[in-house]
């Protein structure tokens, strides 16, 4: 187990070197002229001078392999530049917006687990009922809304309808962009920031929710088909404790997977619900300093996210021994 551990760790180091390599060379391959952006725009006409000064500051005038061997080496040093908008440190942009996203994507993973594993269970055991027939619909339904149509019906139906009709404060789950004070931990909100969380939690796990729980109830079905629950069942064993002791653990794993990748995947790519919700999280930052050309804040954040990818996926995989005793990683078979 430690060296498998290791060889994962390991392999963190060629998927975060080609994956930021691909976005720095992107970036001059793109059309305009950095140093112009910087200084104000291509559709400006910005002061050739102030072109110059910014080209100077930000290195852009070295040559682009200069300037990659430049860039590595702060990194390594976890110094990811500044931003070339606003001159902030990319470290503290990091340090801004991180736990808001990761935040979210706590709470997104909680409603996955919680509803989309209940509900694939409940529609496994009662399988061709009422009730898994209604979790068919809701679920299908629920993976084809986009989310930012979804956000803005929610927003509508739990903010702008009941302020219309002057409903309790509790009801009003308006978003608006909260200060750093109201975000001091990552998981519990802060005092009364409950409702600003609620919506696009709901927004972002929707989809995922809905795969979780369609997975759930394919891999419950065929877990009940397998020799051991049988064999379980003519030991006079109950139902539920069959369910429950036998077939839930080993129809987890798949899930597992997804719920891994969800939760590694939101934190960065949760562009969408972020921007509905205006909520300053990584991954609305990571589009504006696209649109914008920041390249080090495209960089730093990417860092991040590539980074957490990695680790939670190795922890999805460590996982599977706790789930299925008969897998024993590193070996590359079952015992």
């Amino acid at each position: 187990m430690p060296s498998y551990i290791l060889r994962r760790l390991l392999l963190l180091i060629p998927t975060v070197f080609f994956a930021l390599s691909f976005l720095f060379f992107l970036f001059f391959v793109l059309p305009g002229d950095p140093a112009q952006l910087i200084a104000g725009g291509a559709d400006r006409n910005p002061d050739p001078g102030v072109v110059a000064r910014a080209a100077e500051r930000y290195g852009l005038n070295d040559p682009v392999l200069v300037q990659f061997g430049n860039f590595w080496g702060r990194t390594l040093q976890w110094d990811l530049g500044e931003s070339f908008i606003n001159d902030r440190s990319v470290n503290d942009i990091l340090g801004e917006k991180a736990p808001r996203s990761i935040r979210l994507a706590i709470w997104a993973v909680i409603l996955e687990i919680i509803i989309g594993i209940s509900v694939g269970l409940v529609s496994a055991i009662r399988r061709y009922s009422l009730s898994d027939k209604l979790a068919t619909v809701g679920t299908a339904a629920a993976a084809a809304i986009p989310a930012f149509v979804l956000g803005f019906i929610l927003q509508y139906a739990f903010a702008v309808y009941p302020e219309r009709h002057n409903w309790p404060d509790w009801a009003q789950m308006k978003t608006s962009r909260l200060g750093p004070d109201a975000w001091t931990f990552f998981f519990i909100p802060a005092e009364d920031q409950w409702r600003y969380l609620i919506l696009p939690a709901i927004t972002l796990a929707a989809v995922s929710t809905a795969l979780a729980a369609r997975m759930m109830r394919g891999s419950m079905l065929e877990v009940m088909r397998a020799d051991y629950m049988r064999t379980a069942r003519s030991k006079g064993l109950s139902e539920r404790a069959i369910v429950m002791r036998h077939g839930l653990r080993n129809a987890l794993i798949p899930v597992i997977t997804l719920i891994g990748i969800d939760f590694a995947t939101v934190i960065g790519s949760a562009v969408l619900t972020e921007t509905v919700f205006s909520w300053p999280g990584i991954g609305s930052q990571i589009a504006d300093s696209i649109r914008s050309r920041d390249l080090p804040v495209i960089l730093g954040l990417t860092l991040v996210v590539v980074i957490t990818y990695s680790i939670v996926n190795l922890l999805v995989d460590l996982s599977y021994a706790w789930f299925d005793p008969r897998i024993r990683l590193g070996q590359g078979a079952e015992v």
